[in-house]
């Protein structure tokens, strides 16, 4: 983004900030004391740093060409400095504030003018024959050169009107000048952020710090059985389902739970490929709030593929248990599937990608400058894996993970080493990270998954040309919507991020956003998925059974294609609405909507008689299944040691994955999985995630337990 465009987006932003916030921000600020205010102000600023006064010169040039912006005036607590400064900059235009500063101060030309005359500044380039324009908002900050010298002094004297009156200047003093005011902008957008934090009335209680020894070493007392298992049609269709309902309930926190949703938005905002150094070390400067849209808009569509791509598996799984024990009926079936899950390994491999090169892997990774994949930055590895073998294995590990080269099965490898290495040296799981270690778990599930259907059917290989049915509809569907994302405007409700936290908020973007889809597709993101999935089983169920009937040894790709015709946009987006309106009153499994009413696949009903354990047990589920804003933490051992307990048992997979089944008799006969967390400790948004997970299997709540 060039640098006026840059400066006119970052003062849009402010405005909306302050228009929505204003009052707020005021109230907040002037309840906090001297202190308060300089925390708030070293948080959004670059490693903490910020002028003490308009004549330190502690950091360099700085105090050249932002002298205003420093913690003396802004801290000053008899003061509305800060206050002037954002009513100022959110509501008056960048002509007059390139003019006349707040409260009569020089403007931003002046700033600059006298830093130049009187502090030697100067831009590093000399911008020869260049001229910036500041004379109206439409062309603000646009510069144009010369061919020549002459061609300058003609240009000069031309508009001479607009040089005399500083409306033009030589470009390398135009940039300096821009650099101020984006530099500013950008403070006090992050600024209105953290303020609206700290007065924020939806704050969360501060992690635990207790101990988590306990939990590592129990856990790296267990072995984990490397042979994969040979499981039945009907085992592995469990194995789908449970991964099928926990992307579910992914989906169904981010609709109902404002905590949950801001966090997912969070880590998918700050772990965003354009943030990645490029070959020469820059970073592209995408801090303006359509970046939050875009980030709100691909975490949600993101989570709703997963979750569809794994109902789909599942639903392939169960065609081929209910179906014919016929050769001819079950290839296109063993066909869609090996593709499908190739198309998901694929997508965790991105995601774990996309968080390593953001956290443990960051100086190995380099994003090709003005290189774009399906409108996405490319990053791609800039160190051999193998160089780091001895000195990092865990690094090693990772990085092999990464690369597009890594087939399932050698995947499967990498993780059972990874694996192996957290158990014996749990001190290098934590310094993974949470993003880091949680994608890992992800990826470790598919390529379990996948390494048991090897094991367990004759799968054929990934074909591109046989059973693409369902990828190749996946696919258009998210080309589709892809450019969506850049046009939906959640400002309102999702900026700053922490925003979707407060009343309202989280329920608004979410409903403008499924409403802004069904206006521009015909149908709301969840039946979007919900008809693809069952008109792509539809068909493949009518090509295996006419395959069989025939009962012709012939090769598949002989088959008529079963992909329908792709129909004019205008038309499919017609029949998308007429088919709404026939639709029964309950929603898609994959619905965003908060408004959405239960689905059909109703959850297990609650006990009769509350369990009975012991306190510690109690402890632990009271936890859990707390709904109070400020929530306590339970260890991983805790949790395990409650299962238990309820005479569940535990048996772990690869990559902290555990597997949770429960004993003979009991009410539901279901198995569920969890991901040991990140430094064994079960905290913020993921006992949410854990609490829903077994409400949704087994019916449990805060009222199921009591002590015995």
């Amino acid at each position: 983004m060039e640098k006026p465009d840059l400066v006119k987006e970052l003062q849009r932003d402010l405005a909306r900030k302050y228009r929505l916030h204003g009052p707020k921000i005021e109230g907040i600020w002037h309840s906090l004391g001297k202190a308060q205010r300089e925390r708030i102000l070293r948080a959004g600023a670059a490693e903490g740093q910020m002028l003490k006064s308009p004549i330190d010169r502690s950091l360099g040039d700085v105090y050249k060409v932002i002298p205003d912006w420093n913690l003396r005036d802004i801290t000053d607590p008899d003061s509305n400095y800060l206050l002037d400064c954002l009513k100022y900059r959110a509501t008056k235009p960048l002509c007059e504030q390139y003019l006349e500063g707040v409260n009569g101060s020089p403007g931003d030309a002046a700033v600059i003018l006298k830093s130049m005359q009187v502090h030697g500044l100067k831009h590093v380039e000399q911008f020869r024959y260049g001229l910036t324009l500041f004379m109206d908002e439409a062309q603000y900050g646009q510069s144009f050169t010369a061919s020549d010298r002459e061609k300058y002094k003609e240009t000069m004297a031309m508009m001479k009107a607009g040089v005399d009156a500083g409306l033009i200047v030589p470009q390398s003093t135009g940039e300096l000048i821009l650099e101020r005011q984006s530099i500013l902008l950008s403070a006090m957008n992050v600024v209105i952020q953290d303020i609206l934090e700290a007065g924020s009335t939806a704050g969360t209680k501060a992690h635990s710090k207790k101990s988590d020894k306990a939990a590592r070493e129990a856990m790296s007392k267990l072995a984990i059985d490397q042979k994969p298992e040979k499981l039945s049609l009907e085992e592995l269709a469990a194995l789908s389902l449970d991964q099928k309902s926990a992307l579910e309930d992914y989906v169904l926190l981010c609709r109902t739970e404002p905590e949950f949703l801001a966090h997912a938005v969070n880590a998918w905002f700050f772990s965003r490929p354009e943030l990645v150094p490029d070959e020469r070390g820059r970073r592209l400067p995408l801090v303006t709030d359509k970046y939050i849209n875009i980030a709100f808009f691909e975490m949600i569509h993101n989570a709703v593929v997963g979750a569809a791509v794994w109902g789909y598996i599942h639903q392939l799984l169960q065609a081929l248990v209910t179906g014919p024990n016929d050769r001819a009926y079950r290839s296109p079936f063993l066909q869609e599937l090996a593709n499908v899950c190739h198309f998901e390994y694929q997508r965790v491999q991105r995601l774990f990608k996309r968080s390593v090169q953001m956290t443990s892997g960051d100086k190995h990774f380099k994003r090709v400058s003005g290189v774009y994949d399906n409108g996405t930055a490319r990053v791609t590895m800039k160190t051999k894996p193998d160089t780091l073998t001895r000195t990092d294995p865990q690094l090693h590990y990772i990085l092999r993970l990464c690369q597009t080269d890594t087939t399932v099965s050698r995947a499967v490898e990498w993780v059972r080493k990874l694996d192996d290495l957290h158990q014996t040296h749990p001190a290098e799981r934590e310094k993974m990270g949470e993003s880091g270690f949680d994608a890992f778990g992800d990826l470790a599930v598919t390529t379990n998954f996948v390494q048991c259907l090897s094991t367990s059917l004759p799968m054929p290989p990934m074909n591109p040309k046989k059973g693409q049915t369902y990828i190749s509809r996946l696919k258009a569907l998210g080309s589709e919507l892809d450019p969506l994302k850049s046009e939906v405007d959640l400002s309102e409700f999702a900026v700053p991020i922490e925003n979707l936290m407060e009343p309202g908020m989280a329920q608004g973007a979410l409903t403008t956003l499924d409403e802004f889809i069904s206006n521009n597709t015909g149908a709301e993101i969840g039946f979007l998925y919900q008809d693809l999935n069952e008109e792509c089983l539809s068909g493949l169920q009518n090509e295996a059974q006419q395959q069989k009937d025939k009962n012709e040894q012939i090769k598949q790709a002989e088959l008529p294609s079963s992909i329908p015709e792709v129909s004019n946009r205008a038309v499919e987006i017609e029949q998308r609405k007429e088919k709404t309106k026939t639709r029964p009153a309950h929603s898609s499994v994959y619905s965003i909507s908060p408004k959405a009413a239960p689905t059909t696949e109703s959850e297990p009903a609650s006990p009769p008689q509350p369990f009975k354990v012991k306190p510690s047990s109690l402890e632990v589920f009271s936890t859990l299944f707390s709904r109070q804003s400020q929530r306590s933490s339970i260890t991983w051992a805790a949790f395990q040691t409650a299962m238990a307990h309820m005479k569940f048992s535990a048996v772990p997979k690869t990559g902290s994955i555990y597997t949770f089944s429960p004993p003979e008799g009991f009410n539901v006969q279901k198995s569920i999985t969890f991901h040991r967390p990140h430094q064994s400790r079960i905290e913020g948004c993921r006992l949410l995630s854990f609490a829903s997970r077994l409400k949704r299997k087994y019916g449990w709540d805060e009222k199921s337990f009591q002590t015995e």
